[in-house]
């Protein structure tokens, strides 16, 4: 069996599992997505949520949010990684959507790449959360899964992964594959134990086939 063959199968046991997978982040819009995107980084998405229950109350748009200082914004995501670098990035975001784009999100990936805060795996998860586009943003659940799984190593760069699935996938899975990927990789193909006893994939994996065959 080739490794577009193996994908496929294994896509089509996802999508019999969870046809319409979503990310875990809770939001309302695209503003609430983002912002939630942004927290995420190195942070877990049930931590991010409880953040951004009291933070969405308090700045509920872009234009709330660019009044706003870095140290309110900070006082309120202080509990995430990295809060002073964020706090920073939020400000500036919603400056500049406000000054360049009346408070509206683009949804073209290259403007969403000038944007502060933004760069390109947050830009592919804006796009294909809202979207539904194309694209398979890789972060570390997804480069894991894909490596044990054998599309990819250790040494491959996101663009590059993401590349190879693309060459692999049937076009009907694309835009799920990244949220597949991650809830196998947060539930099952975890990245200290992984619970392969359990995995309804495991007989297309390399890491499953060369530790348990």
């Amino acid at each position: 069996m080739n490794k577009k063959e193996s994908l496929d199968n294994i896509l089509t046991i996802f999508d019999k599992i969870n046809p319409n997978p979503k990310t875990e982040l809770i939001y309302k819009d695209e503003y609430q997505l983002t912002v939630a995107i942004i927290l995420s980084a190195q942070c877990t998405d049930q931590r991010v949520n409880i953040i951004t229950k009291n933070f969405f109350k308090r700045f509920p748009d872009f234009k709330t949010l660019s009044s706003a200082t870095i140290d309110e914004i900070f006082e309120l995501i202080k509990s995430c990684s990295y809060p002073n670098n964020k706090a920073k990035y939020l400000k500036s975001l919603a400056d500049e959507l406000m000054d360049k784009y009346n408070g509206i999100l683009p949804a073209n990936y290259e403007e969403l790449l000038t944007l502060s805060g933004i760069g390109p795996k947050t830009a592919k998860v804006i796009l294909n959360v809202l979207y539904d586009a194309p694209t398979i943003p890789v972060d570390t659940h997804v480069k894991c899964v894909a490596t044990r799984l054998g599309f990819a190593n250790d040494k491959d760069t996101p663009l590059k992964i993401e590349k190879i699935l693309l060459e692999l996938a049937p076009p009907e899975y694309i835009n799920r594959i990244h949220h597949w990927f991650i809830l196998h990789g947060r539930y099952v193909c975890t990245a200290k134990s992984p619970k392969c006893v359990n995995c309804q994939i495991s007989k297309y994996c390399d890491y499953f086939i060369k530790n348990f065959s």
